[in-house]
């Protein structure tokens, strides 16, 4: 950028120093409310964050994380090391496999388990393949039973279905 375009910009009065001293109280009020939000971390529509989900975590509308902790939702904050629980509720919660960076969800055997006797959990996953993203496949259980599902080593994506508690069940890194 040529000094007659940056002069143009900030005019040609305002030195360096001045600027970055304007914008600094935006920047950190911008960062700290997007790190601490001022409401609860509580996904809508979610279930309570109840001894049986404790460190479970969840994926929040706005594609931000929650963890169940002590007995209520707290913001989780990427990047994290996988959880081997996840809380899936509503429409479904979207996660990314190990076919990308920084994967939400890792790839074994993990078991959904409804959190009352209606619910129906699913699971619908496309894994990456020679020629991209293949198509979904999805497996859908029965009301109130468990469902074990295969999480591939190069899921791209994963979306989670019903009110469900979803646990990795093998100890083993894929």
């Amino acid at each position: 950028m040529t000094m007659r375009r940056r002069s143009a910009m900030f005019g040609s009065s305002t030195s360096a120093r001045q600027r970055a001293t304007r914008w600094a109280p935006a920047v950190v009020v911008g960062v700290v409310c997007g790190v601490m939000p001022v409401a609860s971390a509580a996904p809508v529509s979610a279930p309570e964050c109840s001894d049986r989900l404790a460190s479970a975590m969840t994926a929040l509308p706005d594609e931000s994380f929650a963890v169940c902790d002590d007995g209520s939702w707290r913001p989780g904050v990427p990047p994290f090391i996988p959880p081997d629980r996840w809380v899936s509720y509503g429409d479904g919660v979207l996660l990314h496999g190990q076919g990308r960076r920084n994967p939400e969800i890792m790839g074994g055997q993990w078991t959904g388990t409804p959190l009352d006797s209606s619910t129906v959990c699913g699971a619908e996953q496309a894994s990456v393949t020679n020629a991209g993203v293949g198509a979904p496949e999805a497996v859908v259980g029965k009301a109130g039973e468990t469902l074990p599902v295969e999480v591939g080593p190069v899921v791209f994506t994963i979306t989670l279905t019903g009110d469900c508690l979803w646990e990795r069940t093998d100890s083993s890194s894929s």
